[in-house]
C-alpha cells in the first residue's frame, strides 16, 4: 500500500477550529429550538383556575376613580368585566347597583360618576371572579428542562478556549518539526 503524503500547508489546526465552531454553531441552533417549544409547551399546558373573591375592601378618593384590586400577582390574571355584588361602607348594608361600577379586564375598580356621588370618599365593598394560569406537575418539569438546556450555552467560552489551545499546540509542534526538518539545529551528534 502507498503512503500518502500530507500536502496541505499553512492550515495548522485551521480545520479543527473551524470545526469547533460549526459544532458550537449546531448547538446553539439546537439550545435555541428546544427552549423555544419548551416554553411554548409550557404555556398551553397550565391549569385555567377561576378564583371568588368576596367582599374585598376598596376606598376611592377625591383624587381617583380608578383602584386595583388586589389580585395576587399570578400569570395571566383576567378579571370578569361585571364585578358579583358592591356594598356601600359595610358589607352587609347599602348594596349598590353593580352597574355602578365597572371592573376592567386586567383588575382595576372603576368608579362612576353616581357612585362618586353616592360614596364620595369611602370604601365600596365588592365581590368579583378571576381567572389565572397555575402551575402543575407539567409545567414545573418543562420549566426546569428549558432552563437546563438553555444553560447549555454558559460552557460555549470554555469550548473556545480548549479549542484556541489545541490549535496553538498544534502549531507549536508545526514549528518544531519545521527547525528540525530544516536543519537548523543539530540532533545532537558529538563529532
Amino acid at each position: 500500500m502507498k503512503t500518502r503524503k500530507n500536502t496541505d500547508r499553512g492550515v495548522a489546526g485551521l480545520t479543527i477550529l473551524l470545526s469547533l465552531v460549526v459544532f458550537l454553531f449546531v448547538i446553539g441552533l439546537l439550545v435555541m429550538i428546544f427552549a423555544l417549544m419548551g416554553g411554548n409547551m409550557q404555556d398551553a399546558m397550565y391549569d385555567s383556575t377561576t378564583v371568588s373573591v368576596t367582599n374585598e375592601s376598596v376606598t376611592f378618593n377625591a383624587l381617583n376613580t380608578a383602584v386595583d384590586l388586589s389580585v395576587v400577582d399570578v400569570r395571566s390574571v383576567v378579571c370578569t368585566t361585571t364585578p358579583t355584588f358592591v356594598a356601600n361602607e359595610t358589607t352587609t348594608g347599602g348594596t349598590l347597583l353593580v352597574g355602578n361600577v365597572t371592573l376592567t379586564s386586567d383588575c382595576t375598580l372603576l368608579n362612576a360618576t353616581a357612585l362618586a356621588d353616592m360614596i364620595g370618599n369611602g370604601t365600596v365593598f365588592v365581590s368579583y371572579t378571576y381567572t389565572w394560569d397555575a402551575d402543575n406537575t407539567a409545567t414545573d418539569v418543562m420549566n426546569d428542562t428549558t432552563s437546563s438546556i438553555a444553560s447549555v450555552t454558559d460552557w460555549f467560552p470554555i469550548f473556545i478556549v480548549i479549542g484556541a489551545m489545541v490549535v496553538l499546540i498544534l502549531l507549536t509542534v508545526i514549528i518544531i518539526s519545521s527547525i528540525r526538518g530544516s536543519g537548523m539545529i543539530s540532533g545532537g551528534q558529538s563529532a
